[in-house]
């Protein structure tokens, strides 16, 4: 137990931390550049590991049309517009609004995976929007200009998660943790290539820097590699359940990594948010079942 419980602490700080590796990265690598170097560098480290299992036994071939659709929803594009809403907001703002996946996965789930949401979850997804304004300081119509990069974009890399999460539990059952990381990270590296030929490109020579390759390597091979390995010991070893408790903790990690390396401040909206989204998603977690209701109302 101690060492599950340490693997979940390892985790959130190595999560929270990956808000400020972000920070640093975007200047000089640009919004898919970063996304390029992260999937890099995290492929260094899940590639040989997927390589040995798949030597190791034969296995029947991989799903990767379904392994796609998983690597874009869940890292090209997520990773993309976290990195761009971190053009405009700081880290931690950035990691909160993160926190508000759950939400987004119990509602993707209700309109589009036939969940059933009870009560208490419906509370949970109005509170934890409530929580959104807080962060945003009621000023609703800046996510309709050109203010939408930064909450708004953050906002789509939550809805990606929360889709990536449904798609993956349906669609991915019985392919490994292991494989469905290592395809997120080389379908991400080709994302990342194709956003780089439309958009601006690495500046190499500002890489060089000591706090940017510091940067890649705890965003690539500790928060995309190493974290993707210790999550599923989690799952495994724990519950799903204690797994999803790192939501709660990878904020206030964030916060702390911000205000210790970056000098981003802890402001009052700020908890008052992070307390409101915590209370929303600690409600939309109940279980829902699945049934007829989704499917009713889609058609």
């Amino acid at each position: 137990m101690v060492r599950l419980y340490g693997a979940l602490i390892t985790l959130s700080l190595i999560w929270g931390l990956s808000f400020v590796f972000i920070k640093v990265i975007v200047d000089p690598a640009g919004v898919w550049g970063t996304t390029f170097l992260r999937c890099l560098a995290g492929i260094l480290i899940l590639l040989p590991l997927f390589i040995r299992n798949r030597m190791k036994k034969q296995k029947a071939p991989l799903p990767k049309g379904k392994l796609l659709i998983v690597g874009l929803m869940n890292a090209g594009l997520p990773w993309s517009l976290i990195a761009w809403s971190e053009t405009q907001i700081n880290s931690n703002t950035a990691s909160i609004l993160n926190a508000t996946t759950p939400l987004w996965t119990a509602l993707i789930g209700f309109a589009l995976f036939s969940v059933v949401l009870n009560r208490f979850q419906w509370m949970g997804i109005l509170v934890g929007f409530l929580g959104i304004l807080v962060l945003m300081d009621f000023q609703v119509a800046g996510l309709f200009t050109s203010n939408f990069i930064g909450i708004g974009t953050m906002l789509l890399a939550t809805i990606c998660y929360g889709f990536a999460g449904q798609y993956t539990k349906r669609a991915l059952q019985g392919v490994s943790m292991v494989a469905i990381s290592t395809f997120q990270l080389l379908v991400g590296m080709a994302a990342g290539v194709v956003g780089m030929l439309f958009t601006r490109g690495i500046e190499w020579g500002a890489l060089a820097e000591p706090k940017v390759i510091l940067s890649i390597i705890g965003l690539g091979c500790f928060g995309s590699g190493i974290a993707a390995l210790l999550y599923f010991y989690v799952l495994t070893n724990g519950s799903p359940e204690f797994a999803s408790t790192v939501t709660y903790l990878i904020p206030a990690s964030a916060m702390v990594w911000g205000f210790v390396l970056l000098g981003e401040p802890i402001t009052s909206n700020l908890i008052l948010g992070l307390v409101i989204i915590f209370a929303g998603v600690f409600l939309s977690s109940r279980k829902g079942k699945k049934g007829k209701v989704g499917k009713t109302l889609a058609n």
